[in-house]
Order: structure tokens, then sequence, then C-alpha cells
């Protein structure tokens, strides 16, 4: 099985993993996290019923009860375990990947993320090396069923703008977030593939793959939108079209996002180890503590609860709220840019030009490179730029990020994929393709 991941379970369904499997999952993750009571949500694929059959099994056969709060989007299932007291839960979903794959979140007690460093290889151990042995049959758990829904879009109403003329284009996806959106913003957007379909029709539900925001983008300029909103399959990360049709790099949503959540109150904000300067340096002048840390939301969450922050990003689309159990919500992201955009539109102000008034410095935008020696590649390049330029800063977790006087870059192995990762910004185009150039004619080596 090679489905045990980083921060989940996914893979192909029926290659990488099958029911069995899962079953046994179910069957072990009760003894894993301590607890007889399981919530469970599930995206809309096709292949979702039969994992949430064969998962509520194995949590029974352990003498566990499975508590099913049906379709649900990944952040509902967050809302849920932490608001009704679960110490464990599972999402099926495989998020932003295609049709075929599916997948499994597992959560604890408060909604912490089991990942790889957090119980998640203990649970591949306990996969490969232990025995299943069902308990006898007046011991076997249930399957019982709760509604969380009406609670959780109460939870949302709270950061609906009000009196709000946002002219409005948003991408469902073919995905969850069809759940909640409309009882939220009501039926004036102009909505784009609306219709909850686990074959994703339309595009594949990733927002950060370019050809999958082009449909948006083009409604955009068509309806004359003032913003376009696009989610994620599981509806845990949104992004953002402005009014020119121009995609919004995700970090830079961060600093969007302190213009609301840090009019009342300053304090710690996380961003991750990619973020730009753009952002970092707005936050600032906003009043923010900004604290830079590892790529992924199993590292977000247990710092932003380290640091009591009021919120943090990533340049995934991933965005952490202390008033949200510190974890990640697409749908309640949304909401709050609506609100900043809302104020600016009354004071005549357009999206792109304010986003304009936010970058300062020109992105690459994270670019992979499929590369066999990746740790070796990532030595060498920090022994040449620190060379060959004067370091200002140089953060040593979650790969490299060097600092120079006018320019960055970020380099780190992928904890998914067979790639080297690289991000880099500097204060002009001209000097970051400059860098780039430099930057790529080292990593040729290793190709």
């Amino acid at each position: 099985m090679n489905a045990f991941k980083a921060y989940d379970i996914r893979g192909v369904y029926n290659k990488d993993f099958n029911k069995e499997d899962v079953y046994k999952i179910g069957f072990f993750i009760p003894k894993l996290l301590n607890t007889d009571r399981i919530l469970i949500g599930r995206d809309v694929r096709t292949t979702s019923e039969e994992v949430f059959s064969s998962l509520c099994e194995g949590i029974n056969d352990a003498g566990a009860d499975a508590v099913s709060i049906g379709l649900a989007t990944t952040p509902m299932v967050y809302f849920a375990t932490s608001k009704l007291g679960f110490d464990g839960s599972v999402q099926i979903t495989a998020s932003h990947n295609p049709k075929e794959y599916n997948g499994l979140k597992i959560s604890k007690t408060n909604s912490l993320p089991v990942g790889a460093d957090s119980g998640l290889k203990e649970l591949e151990n306990m996969f490969l090396t232990m025995e299943v042995v069902p308990v006898a049959k007046e011991h076997k758990g249930s399957v019982q069923k709760i509604d969380i829904k009406p609670d959780y879009l109460t939870f949302l109403k709270k950061y609906v703008p009000e009196n709000n003329t946002l002219n409005l284009t948003i991408d469902c996806s073919n995905g969850m977030a069809i759940l909640l959106i409309k009882d939220l913003l009501g039926n004036s957007p102009n909505y784009l593939f609306d219709v909850l379909d686990g074959t994703f029709p339309n595009h594949e539900p990733n927002p950060l793959e370019e050809e999958n925001v082009i449909p948006l983008k083009e409604a955009v300029i068509a309806n004359k939108s003032d913003l376009g909103i696009i989610f994620d399959g599981d509806a845990d990360r949104v992004m953002f079209v402005d009014e020119k049709g121009r995609f919004i790099q995700p970090d830079i949503i961060t600093a969007v996002l302190g213009d609301y959540l840090l009019k009342n109150e300053t304090g710690w904000v996380h961003q991750d180890i990619r973020t730009s300067r753009s952002t970092t340096e707005h936050l600032e002048k906003l009043g923010a503590k900004v604290n830079t840390w590892k790529v992924g939301h199993s590292f977000a969450k247990i710092k932003l609860r380290e640091l009591d922050a009021i919120f943090g990003g990533e340049l995934s689309g991933h965005y952490y709220f202390r008033d949200f159990f510190y974890c990640d919500s697409g749908m309640l992201a949304s909401l709050i840019v609506l609100q900043v955009a809302g104020d600016l539109k009354r004071k005549g102000i357009t999206f792109s030009s304010y986003i304009d008034s936010i970058i300062s410095y020109a992105a690459s935008g994270e670019i992979n490179f499929r590369i066999a020696l990746k740790q070796e590649a990532m030595e060498t390049l920090k022994s040449i730029f620190t060379e060959r330029y004067k370091v200002e800063k140089i953060l040593d977790f979650d790969g490299y990020r060097i600092e120079f006087e006018d320019w960055w870059f970020n380099v780190r192995l992928s904890n998914t994929e067979p790639y080297l990762r690289l991000v880099a910004e500097a204060k002009t185009q001209e000097k970051l393709e400059k860098y780039l150039a430099e930057i790529k004619t080292v990593l040729k080596d290793f190709e």
C-alpha cells in the first residue's frame, strides 16, 4: 500500500489503496486516538460512499461508534470535531486531486491533524504489523448520524458582509463548497460549476493549476465582476481573481485578511516559508508580529496554537483562524476577503489597484524541478549563492530560505511528490529573471 503520506492517507483508489485497506485503517484508528467515537464526513467523489462503508465497518469491528455528518467540506469536519468535543475524526477526500483519487484526512482532539510526525506513522505501523481481531458481535459499535450544517452556517453567517453590492463570479469546481455557498451569498453571484459531481467534468478541483482557473478568469471579464473566487474540491482552500482577470498569488491574500482581522487587535500572524516579502511588510505595517514556519497544515495548526496567532496563511491557499479552532476554512477566508472588497468598492477603489498597492516584489510562484538528487541539489544552491551574494538571513527549516538585499529564494523538498520546489522574489522583474536563470543553470547539473 502506497497511500500513507506526510499529511494524510491519499492515492489512486483501487491502485494505491482499496476498501480492504480502508477497513483495516478504520479498525486501528480508535486504538491510535484512544477513543470509542469517530466523527466522519465525506466528499462527493464516486468512491467516497464505498470508502465510508469500509471505514465504518472497521471502526465498528474495533468496538467504536462511527458518527456520520454525511457530505461535508473538510472544514465542516474540523468544526464538528472541536465544537462537539470529538477526540477523533476522518474526512474522506482527496482534496484537489483528480477524480480517480481518494483519501483520509485524520484529526484528533481539538481538530489537531494526524500527520507523519503526530500519529500517522504509528497508524501505518499498526496497519503493517498488527492483526485485525474484531470484537464480539455484542460489543461492536454502531453508525450514527448528526447534522452539523445548521450550526456551521450560523457560525459562518457572522462573517457575511452586510449590504453586499459586489458583482461576484464564483467557481465551485463541482466540489463541496456547493453545500454552503448559496446559503451564505444567495443567488446573486454568477456561479460556475455549482452542481456536485465527483467526476469533476469541467476541470480538476485544483485552483493552483493555471488551466483550471481559465473559466473563472474569462467569466469575471465577461460578467464585469468586481472579484472572482474559486474553491478546491473539499473547500479547505480558496483562491481569487481580480476584476481584470488576474490570478492573485495566494500568499498575498494573507495580507488582505490582515486588513480586516487586524483592525481591532494586533498580535501574531503565521506565514509559511515561501511567503512574499510584500505580505510580511504589509502585515508589519498593520502592527502584526509575523512568524515564519514550515509548509503544511499539520505544522501551521500547531504553530498557531503555540503563538495564539490571530490568523495565518500559506502559498497553497490555506488560511487559518484563531476563531475557527486554529483550523483552515476556504469559506471563512472568502467571506473575510469580501468584507475587504466591499469596503474598497464603497470607496471607489478596485480590487486590482488595492492588490497592486500591496505587491512590491516580482514573484516567481512555485517552480518544480524533477531531480533525483534533491538534497544534494539543495545544498549546492545554498553553497553557491551564499558565496556569490551577501546574505542577510538564512532560515534553515523546511529547506532553505536565503535572503539577500534585493531578492530571496526558498528551496525545499516536496513532502508528497518527487520534486525540488523553488520560490524566488526580487525587487524588479528584470532582477528576478536574472537570478532565476542563475539558479536554473546550477540545477541543470542535477537533471
